[in-house]
């Protein structure tokens, strides 16, 4: 039995964490990453309806009764939209995620309201200043994650925020299986938080077409950019860059997003792809893990399966 802070402070049987991919990530795939042994997140998108958090929490207790489950929200989204942040604790989660800017002024908030705070954080300076506001997880994303992520690979990332902080920390980006979970719990991680491991499950809110896109993507498929937020008109942080798999889109306005935010024509044309789910013009965000990908199944098998790997892995000895 693999035995970390995850396991032994928070109650989990599997030191695993669901990313909460917006909007990937609802009650279900929550859900079934909780009933596996790790705990699910639900997702929350800048924009979305408080009604769909609302929904997300009642599908996951529906699914997962009185369970433990976690809700990720963006610190930026919250300054523009604080009810975000009052939908999010009356749902009464476990674990609460601020990433994306500077957590400090919420996390009493969210302490005092029995819930834990985790923050996802992309380089030592921002790890540092969520340890010093009291958050209690710090997630240690490198850039091979899926979605929104800073530059920096896992890692040496990993390594630095390790030195930095007095949390446990768990690890982010390009961990999909035994190996993967064996490498970073050898390194002093007390985790993984996965997210493109399970773009494929059955309980991902994700459709098919997009499901299959992700099944045929290789591992040089993807790219860090922000093309599809500026087509979007999404006020994300230039310095969180989104990784997402390639495509015609991306090849004709990577490096040109300038130019992009000025094309009505352009931004017109990708909302059409979106609502006709032309992947050739419309985003899938995923990350490095992608090629890894095979097939689609459930977040719980997928979730026992890492685990189990890992522990005989670590059974053996490092490198076996």
């Amino acid at each position: 039995m693999l035995s970390t802070f995850l396991t032994r402070d928070w109650g989990l049987t599997l030191p695993i964490i669901g990313a909460p991919m917006s909007p990937m990530a609802g009650g279900a795939l929550a859900a079934a990453v909780t009933n596996a042994g790790g705990l699910g997140f639900i997702g929350v998108s800048s924009a979305q309806p408080l009604e769909r958090l609302e929904d997300d929490a009642a599908d996951f207790r529906r699914l997962a009764g009185e369970r433990p489950f976690g809700i990720g929200l963006m610190v930026w989204a919250i300054e523009r939209r604080p009810e975000l942040l009052d939908t999010a604790l009356r749902a009464k989660p476990f674990a609460l995620a601020l990433s994306f800017g500077d957590p400090s002024p919420y996390v009493a908030r969210v302490r005092a309201a029995g819930v834990r705070v985790v923050a996802q954080v992309q380089d030592r300076e921002s790890a540092v200043t969520a340890d010093r506001a009291g958050v209690e997880l710090i997630v240690a994303q490198g850039t091979e994650a899926g979605g929104h992520t800073g530059a920096v690979g896992t890692l040496p990332l990993l390594q630095l925020v390790l030195e930095s902080v007095h949390a446990p920390v768990v690890a982010a980006g390009g961990v999909f299986s035994g190996r993967g979970l064996a490498a970073v719990l050898a390194a002093g991680a007390e985790g993984a938080w996965i997210g493109t491991p399970l773009l494929a499950s059955e309980e991902a809110r994700s459709s098919a077409a997009a499901k299959q896109r992700v099944l045929e993507a290789r591992e040089t498929d993807t790219v860090h950019t922000r093309v599809f937020d500026v087509a979007q008109g999404l006020p994300w942080p230039e310095r969180f860059p989104g990784r997402a798999l390639a495509n015609a889109f991306t090849r004709e306005w990577h490096g040109r997003e300038g130019e992009l935010a000025g094309s009505a024509e352009a931004k017109a044309a990708f909302q059409k792809a979106k609502k006709a789910e032309d992947y050739a013009t419309a985003v899938i965000y995923a990350g490095q893990a992608v090629g890894a990908l095979t097939r689609a199944e459930p977040a719980g098998a997928i979730v026992k399966r890492i685990a189990a790997d890992a522990e005989e892995r670590l059974a053996k000895g490092v490198g076996r």
